[in-house]
């Protein structure tokens, strides 16, 4: 996990002097589930945006979650979230869409955790946004084929939490979803918490580390 640690308004600095070159910028936000990387992608291009309308979006990983349709059948629905219930290849190959840059926009699916689906082509993302911010878990995961969106990004970010806060705010997460205690035990031990200790101890080092908790 080794990086600078950097706090969201030194990013957003750092983000906005970089695409001020006129390339698209591509960052890689990765965290454990429950460490809060989605709300600080947000806040990030928040940012970005309060001092330029239209200078930055998201780019959610969940949104390339396989479905449940093909995890049950698979045997990996209790493991969704895990490494391989994504398609790595179609967030590879919307990376690249991006990094191409020829395209008037960019369709991406966004995950719905309502309802436990990704709902295709929920945002666009036009050739004019010169900042994208990438979140996910897996995104500098040290093994194929995650391995292959490395090259993909020009800055990457790891958000640090300790496990006991991920462990208070997952807990939080599945009550608010209606779980039993029951199925809330299972997530948290079976898949949540494994898999951010994946996430911590098998992802490269970042450029940068915000800590989170």
């Amino acid at each position: 996990m080794a990086g600078k640690p950097t706090e969201l308004t030194e990013l957003a600095d750092l983000l906005e002097f970089r695409a001020a070159s006129g390339q698209r910028v591509i960052a890689a936000l990765a965290g454990a589930p429950g460490s809060g990387k989605s709300t600080l992608a947000d806040k990030l291009v928040g940012k970005l945006n309060g001092r330029k309308p239209g200078q930055a979006a998201v780019l959610p990983m969940d949104g390339y979650h396989y479905d449940d349709l093909y995890l049950v059948p698979a045997g990996l629905r209790p493991r969704k979230g895990a490494p391989m219930t994504f398609d790595v290849g179609g967030l590879y190959h919307t990376l690249k869409r991006l990094r191409a840059r020829d395209e008037d926009e960019v369709a991406v699916p966004v995950f719905d955790r309502k309802i436990e689906i990704a709902r295709a082509g929920a945002r666009l993302i036009p050739k004019e946004v010169p900042v994208i911010v990438v979140e996910g878990n897996w995104l500098l995961l040290n093994q194929s084929p995650w391995d292959r969106l490395r090259p993909m990004f020009d800055v990457t970010v790891m958000v640090d939490v300790p496990e006991h806060a991920l462990r208070a705010r997952l807990r939080g997460r599945w009550e608010r979803l209606g779980l039993t205690e029951a199925e809330i035990v299972e997530k948290l031990e079976e898949n949540d918490l494994p898999n951010g200790r994946w996430v911590r101890d098998g992802s490269v080092p970042s450029d940068h580390v915000i800590r989170n908790g």
